[in-house]
């Protein structure tokens, strides 16, 4: 039977409830990071990203709506998240449409929901249902921690090589550089409100398996834009998935 773990023991289980699961092992990001997709591919990941990030402040603001006001640092951090993603500067949306656009994509096909594959629908529907429906710490776990956490460690894998060896300028891939930096301290304070608020068994336990649930969406995700795009063009066999 589970007991009470203290925060020590249910942060290296919450890290360990992610771990082989990165979207970092996906194909798609394996061929990302050596260079081999086109900026045909990479404008396909674009169209399916923004629908899965772009309403990522709707999310929040689910999670918002259901938080205690008592959880005053939770709430205020949710807030800000929100604020970051829609006002705070450009408009995180806006940053991935000028990357999608120098891929030779437009605004148009980029918000138009009929060019997202059915895996990212999914992974969009999962993340409303998670913030709509989840108790609210359960719900920053699988969003913040299980999702936004992984995210720096993906792009500081990719963001080089879109500059060294795909050419793109600083401006076009600004969305990446921004959120290396952000998503590092939106992933760390979505540890610290899990850590704090996750008072029981069964909430740590929620807690556990969402992260595990939200890790494999991503990983699930990203693996599809390689199978639904990339495929035909670059096998398997030519890509170094042990590394």
């Amino acid at each position: 039977m589970a007991e009470l773990m203290n925060r020590d023991e249910f942060r290296t289980a919450l890290e360990d409830a992610i771990k082989g699961k990165s979207a970092n092992k996906a194909p798609f990001s394996v061929a990302w990071a050596s260079g081999k997709l086109s900026r045909a591919h990479l404008a396909k990941w674009a169209e399916n990203h923004y629908h899965y990030v772009g309403p990522f402040a709707d999310y929040l603001a689910y999670i918002y709506a259901n938080t205690p006001e008592n959880y005053t640092e939770a709430k205020d951090f949710l807030l800000q998240n929100m604020y970051e993603e829609e006002l705070g500067g450009d408009r995180h949306t806006d940053l991935l449409i000028r990357f999608a656009e120098a891929c030779g994509t437009t605004r148009e096909r980029v918000e138009n929901p009929d060019n997202m594959s059915p895996t990212t629908r999914g992974l969009q529907s999962w993340c409303y249902a998670v913030a709509m429906r989840e108790h609210p710490v359960v719900a920053v776990a699988g969003l913040v921690v299980g999702l936004e956490s992984q995210v720096p460690s993906i792009y500081r894998k990719q963001t080089p090589t879109l500059r060294d060896k795909y050419g793109f300028t600083d401006e076009e891939v600004e969305f990446f550089d921004l959120h290396i930096v952000s998503d590092e301290i939106h992933g760390e304070r979505g540890y610290q409100i899990v850590l704090e608020h996750a008072d029981t068994v069964e909430l740590q336990q929620r807690c556990l398996k969402i992260c595990e649930i939200g890790a494999q969406m991503r990983l699930l995700y990203t693996t599809a834009l390689y199978y639904d795009y990339v495929a035909s063009d670059l096998p398997l066999s030519e890509l170094d998935l042990a590394a």
